[in-house]
């Protein structure tokens, strides 16, 4: 098989891994707030769960990229897979105990499997030609649409089924899905994830201070950053607002779908104008949303935020994903894919542990105030990097 044939094929089987695994945060950020909200008195710790999923994701990278390295991406997956499923098995005993801590370690060790999920992009990559890899990670990223729905919809067939423990149904469905998983990457015909003897490539700290590497990685963790901190923050200030349960739930369907669905042509789009102004198309799209946020306090409102911040983070994140994959050597890959995902998923935990807090003392307008400085500088380096390339080019 031709290189893209294999990576066309490596690409359905991790898209259709992704819609299961996708669905995995989908249903922590909807119910994660909600039932921390239940749990706990103080309601500055609400969404603790929720940041706590994204510190399992920062946790984790490192861990599973050693872990693939020794055993390869399949055998990797399918461990990630059923962490997934003690991790959704913990939360569905926590709430229904009522013990929060439990709850919470059981959204940590789902974050965890999240790791594991966040490197199919890369995967999908490594086999991929310079001019199918963006494609690649688009195709990857478009499972999450099929997550999109799967997710918020897990929680509202489910909600209701165990009254004595509200919600610990829709954790038990999202193992389930977990365990679906298992089976699908098993499909998995990827190279082994090794680095090569001669030397394993250029020290990271080299790696790390390109100036492109700089501007992708800002761009990377301000675009998923700001996405998760805004989301984290969106399910209660809906209920806050006296939205329903239901209007929340949907509204996270509706964020997760914008997320995903912009794949089908975000590869295209990409090739034709270029990375950085993808990339950069992302981030302001983000600021939009705050303004939107920042207009009213409606359902639509909400709505159209958070579907504009998800075609925000799909062109931002997909465009800085695209160009890390140009800071680094085929023997290079694995510890600079590692050192990305933790520096990305570390800040984004840090956002989603500070929206529970921030929308607690200052409401959901101060959560959309504090989009606008990180999206300025992003976009300056990412400006800058493009900049550069055209002067390099010239």
């Amino acid at each position: 098989m031709s290189d893209d044939t294999l990576a066309k094929r490596n690409a359905v089987v991790l898209a259709c891994a992704q819609s299961l695994g996708g669905a995995s945060p989908a249903i922590v950020v909807s119910l994660g707030g909600i039932v921390g909200s239940q749990l706990v008195t103080d309601q500055a710790f609400a969404t603790v769960p929720v940041s706590l999923m994204q510190l399992g994701i920062a946790c984790g990278v490192i861990p599973a990229a050693m872990l693939m390295r020794r055993l390869g991406r399949r055998n990797g997956y399918l461990i990630g897979a059923l962490v997934g499923v003690i991790g959704a098995s913990v939360a569905a005993s926590g709430t229904g105990s009522r013990m929060f801590w439990l709850f919470c370690l059981g959204t940590f060790l789902c974050g965890v499997y999240g790791s594991f999920v966040q490197s199919y992009r890369f995967a999908a990559a490594d086999t991929a030609s310079e001019a199918f890899k963006p494609r690649a990670i688009s195709w990857v990223m478009l499972g999450g649409l099929a997550g999109g729905v799967i997710g918020p919809q897990s929680v509202y067939w489910t909600r209701d089924l165990t009254p004595a423990a509200p919600f610990a149904a829709s954790f038990l469905a999202q193992g389930g899905l977990a365990l679906l998983a298992v089976g699908v990457v098993l499909l998995l015909r990827a190279p082994p994830v090794v680095e090569k003897r001669s030397g394993g490539g250029r020290p990271l700290s080299e790696i790390m201070r390109q100036p492109k590497f700089i501007a992708s990685v800002t761009a990377a963790l301000v675009a998923y950053g700001l996405m998760s901190f805004v989301m984290t923050a969106a399910p209660l200030a809906m209920v806050a607002c006296g939205h329903s349960i239901g209007d929340a739930a949907l509204g996270i369907q509706w964020h997760v779908l914008s997320m995903f669905g912009p794949s089908f042509f975000t590869g295209r789009l990409i090739a034709r104008y270029g990375k950085e102004k993808i990339t950069a198309l992302g981030l302001l799209l983000t600021a939009v949303a705050a303004i939107v946020g920042l207009s009213g306090l409606s359902v639509a409102h909400f709505w159209i935020a958070l579907v504009l911040l998800g075609i925000g983070w799909n062109f931002g994140f997909i465009g800085a994903t695209a160009l890390v994959t140009d800071c680094y050597r085929p023997e290079e890959r694995v510890k600079v894919q590692a050192a990305n995902d933790f520096l990305v998923f570390g800040s984004v935990a840090i956002a989603s542990f500070s929206a529970g807090g921030l929308l607690s003392a200052g409401g959901w307008d101060s959560v959309n105030w504090l989009v606008f400085p990180p999206v300025a500088i992003a976009l300056a380096l990412v400006a800058w990097q493009g900049f550069r390339r055209r002067s390099a080019a010239a």
